[in-house]
């Protein structure tokens, strides 16, 4: 009986000690992209592992650039299309989250994700596209680390340099190259309104660049910016 007992709080405990050890692991990871630069994420290698499963010799098109060499539009426009509030919430938005909620209740299926820039870039370092609540509960858990450690202008900037804007391509970098033929620094700011209205689907848009959706989206997003504070 007392074999069994043990053997039961071990089937307790393991599972514990592991999850508190990966908390540690993603504290420790964030601590050091203070002023470290990450080399990929968690999603990056994913789409590279699927690239390269039809092509082995594939690669991502990434190039890191400082915050101050990516151009002010792409920031403000970025930000008025996905987080409106970025510089004032702590990292969980749950106003946009109910109005999210809200909107997707009345529709039946799911339109709206009131997802914060924090919340997307906790997603992208370290977990996978699943959804479940234990997938939420983890990310909730890594963006407040993500607010403790970094400030937002560190927060943005990561964002900025591995947000995925294409098939293979990430960064604002490769993405200015890509579709515009210029650095980040030079994107206009209808250039910029573009991008950002890509960012929830941008394979799709990579592929329908003639898009009506993106032409209207694009001009509503470019009136915004004006409004949008950057950290």
């Amino acid at each position: 009986m007392r074999v069994l007992r043990r053997i039961f709080l071990w089937l307790i405990l393991l599972p514990i000690a592991f999850v508190l050890l990966l908390q540690l692991y993603f504290f420790l990871m964030i601590w050091w992209w203070v002023d470290h630069n990450p080399g990929s994420t968690s999603f990056m290698r994913h789409q590279l592992t699927l690239l390269q499963e039809k092509n082995p010799r594939a690669e991502l098109r990434h190039q890191w650039v400082p915050y101050d060499r990516i151009s002010n539009h792409i920031k403000r426009a970025i930000i008025a299309a996905e987080d409106s509030n970025f510089s004032g919430h702590e990292g969980v938005d749950w106003a946009a989250m109910q109005k999210a909620f809200d909107k997707n209740t009345k529709k039946g299926k799911v339109i709206a994700g009131g997802s914060t820039i924090t919340q997307q870039l906790a997603k992208n370092l370290f977990l996978s596209g699943e959804r479940s609540y234990l997938r939420k509960a983890q990310e909730f858990i890594i963006t407040y680390m993500l607010e403790y450690w970094l400030g937002k202008e560190r927060i943005f900037e990561i964002y900025l340099n591995v947000v995925e804007w294409g098939n293979g391509v990430f960064g604002a970098e490769a993405a200015a190259r890509h579709y515009f033929g210029v650095s980040a620094a030079a994107l206009t700011a209808e250039q910029a309104a573009r991008l950002a209205v890509m960012l929830p689907n941008p394979r799709f848009f990579d592929k329908n660049r003639g898009s009506t959706y993106l032409a209207r989206r694009t001009s509503l997003i470019l009136r915004r910016m004006s409004s949008a504070a950057l950290p």
